[in-house]
């Protein structure tokens, strides 16, 4: 038995519980923040779109920035709550989520929805990435060219809810899995490059070889006149 198996065997003898999101946490949806509003610096902010281009399951950093009086009328993120999206082109991206882990108040935008809530911000953003969420997201999805999930329907939705030490040792397996697929990733990139590097060879055309032949009889005729003067 595996120690998540233990702990769930203690301390949910009954089973997992299964909860709304909407009822142990709160959602604020985003609005405004068009990418034009970034600056150089600023209050950091993540657009919806950067949770599908750029970010992971969680960040302390972030890519973009807004004046600070524009940050004053978006939607705040604090440490520990997450970002999900609402909007997308496609039933894969949306309700994707990025856990800010970051020590400072951050700002989201349109299309985004803010989960405030007292579970472990990693497993919740992990769990929003599996087939188990994704067929109750299928659900509550509108649209046909825009796919959308309101932040009202996102309450709705079910989720496993173990206590809080099962949801951290499910996170920290989750964390060595992650890292260890980024190393393969980095490797897979290195003998790409390598086997691309030692197996590229320019081939030689009709003018370079005419050029060879060219080389060797002149080495070849000097090797003679030299015989002669001899």
């Amino acid at each position: 038995m595996s120690r998540i198996e233990e702990l769930i065997a203690e301390l949910c003898p009954d089973g997992v519980e299964f909860r709304a999101i909407g009822d142990f946490g709160e959602l604020v949806r985003g609005n405004g923040m068009p990418k034009s509003d970034f600056v150089e610096f600023g209050t950091g902010c993540i657009h919806y779109g950067q949770i599908y281009t750029y970010y992971g399951i969680w960040t302390t950093e972030t890519i973009s920035f807004v004046a600070p009086e524009k940050a004053a009328r978006l939607a705040k993120v604090e440490q520990g709550d997450l970002i999900i999206t609402n909007t997308s082109e496609n039933i894969e991206d949306v309700c994707k989520a990025v856990a800010w882990l970051g020590s400072s108040q951050i700002v989201t935008g349109g299309h985004a929805t803010v989960l405030k809530h007292d579970q472990d911000p990693k497993y919740l953003s992990y769990y929003l990435q599996t087939p188990e969420f994704f067929s109750e997201k299928r659900k509550h999805a509108t649209g046909t060219k825009v796919i959308d999930v309101s932040a009202k329907s996102l309450a709705k939705i079910r989720i496993p809810v173990p206590p809080l030490k099962i949801q951290r040792e499910i996170v920290d397996v989750l964390d060595k899995f992650t890292k260890l697929e980024a190393e393969l990733e980095a490797r897979r990139r290195q003998y790409k490059h390598y086997r691309d590097a030692l197996l590229t060879f320019g081939e030689r055309t009709d003018a370079d070889a005419s050029k060879q032949a060219s080389k060797q009889a002149s080495k070849q005729a000097s090797k003679y006149t030299v015989d002669d003067d001899e």
